[in-house]
């Protein structure tokens, strides 16, 4: 138990240099009044020191605890009222899981026409979300971990990079921050409220690696939060502090997995992946204009909804927006599972295909 604590201390301590980098940032970009700033403020500093060559820690188990949060943060945007919307919801998923199978299709091809990687490097690198998860079935494959870690994460990095100017330029959504004073930053729930959250944190985890949900500390706690937020015993909103925080460490974990990238040596991978997530946003913008216009359906939350990947990142920018963020991790959820079931069935019919 000593060793175990001593470890997390010195863990934490070697993180500590990576956090005040991240937070540095994001407190920047919120004085320069630039949109997202908590979140694109730590991934421009930390991304930016990592292909400078410094060596930045991965949050680690510090991560795994604020998508517990975010997850928790996320069930609360469900409420009774959202039943009214459950036909549109139906429609818009569905139309999601086209839009994934031609994201799908267009990624393969790019990735093995156009940067000339091999078949499982093509199809692990090429799926629309669930890095993690996706990383993970990579391992046991013929594909290079480094192509399909690279274009998932310049992926991420395009697609937060490209929210605010698109979301600006459709004009639904007010990105610059809200300027709130230290009163409104120090606001917490009160105890019974916290312990709602506490508990939906807790069981959430648990539920979601029992029922082996893909991105279980995520969406096992936004089940179990979104449960007691619609039956309406807690209506426990999370401290402002505390979202801007997740926002630092999610940045930061987007700009520390370019730590040791030469952009010398990898060039060639981090262009092609820029290149393939530019082909991905447009489709997602196009399916999301499309489905707006045959429904009616938010097109700031569809066009969340649509992108291709980061659950956690797109999530928590719809929450920190405020762009309905029940809808748009509902769609995810959704992806992530499809894709995770899928993928081995995917992955042999193209080998049958090629032999």
């Amino acid at each position: 138990m000593h060793a175990t604590l001593t470890a997390r201390l010195a863990a934490l301590g070697h993180f500590l240099p990576t956090l005040t980098l991240g937070l540095a940032g994001g407190g920047l970009a919120y004085w320069l009044d630039v949109p997202l700033p908590w979140l694109l403020g730590a991934m421009f500093a930390t991304t930016l020191a990592s292909l400078a060559g410094a060596r930045l820690r991965s949050p680690g188990r510090g991560r795994k605890g604020v998508l517990v949060v975010i997850g928790v943060m996320l069930g609360a945007a469900f409420t009774p009222e959202m039943s009214g919307d459950l036909p549109l919801w139906a429609a818009s998923l569905s139309a999601m899981l086209l839009t994934t199978a031609l994201m799908m299709a267009f990624s393969v091809w790019f990735s093995r026409r156009v940067a000339g990687h091999s078949l499982d490097t093509a199809l692990y690198a090429g799926v629309p979300g669930g890095v993690s998860a996706v990383t993970g079935m990579a391992l046991d494959s013929g594909a290079d971990l480094r192509v399909v870690g690279m274009t998932h994460a310049v992926r991420i990095l395009v697609l937060l990079v490209a929210i605010p100017p698109v979301l600006d330029g459709i004009g639904h959504v007010s990105l610059q921050p809200s300027g709130m004073d230290l009163a409104q930053w120090l606001w917490l729930p009160a105890p019974g409220d916290a312990a709602w959250l506490a508990g939906a944190g807790v069981l959430g985890a648990w539920l979601g690696r029992r029922l082996r949900l893909p991105n279980a500390l995520l969406f096992g706690p936004a089940l179990v939060s979104a449960g007691l937020h619609l039956t309406g015993l807690t209506h426990a909103a999370i401290p402002p502090t505390l979202i801007a925080l997740a926002q630092v460490i999610i940045g930061v974990s987007v700009g520390v997995r370019f730590t040791g990238t030469s952009l010398a040596r990898v060039g060639h991978t981090l262009v092609m992946a820029g290149l393939q997530a530019l082909g991905l946003l447009a489709i997602a913008i196009l399916a999301a204009w499309a489905i707006h216009a045959a429904t009616g359906v938010s097109l700031p939350a569809a066009l969340l909804a649509y992108m291709p990947g980061g659950a956690p990142e797109l999530s928590l920018v719809a929450l920190s927006l405020g762009i309905d963020p029940a809808f748009v991790t509902s769609h995810h959820l959704l992806r992530i599972t499809v894709l995770i079931l899928l993928m081995p069935v995917l992955l042999g019919a193209c080998r049958r295909l090629r032999a």
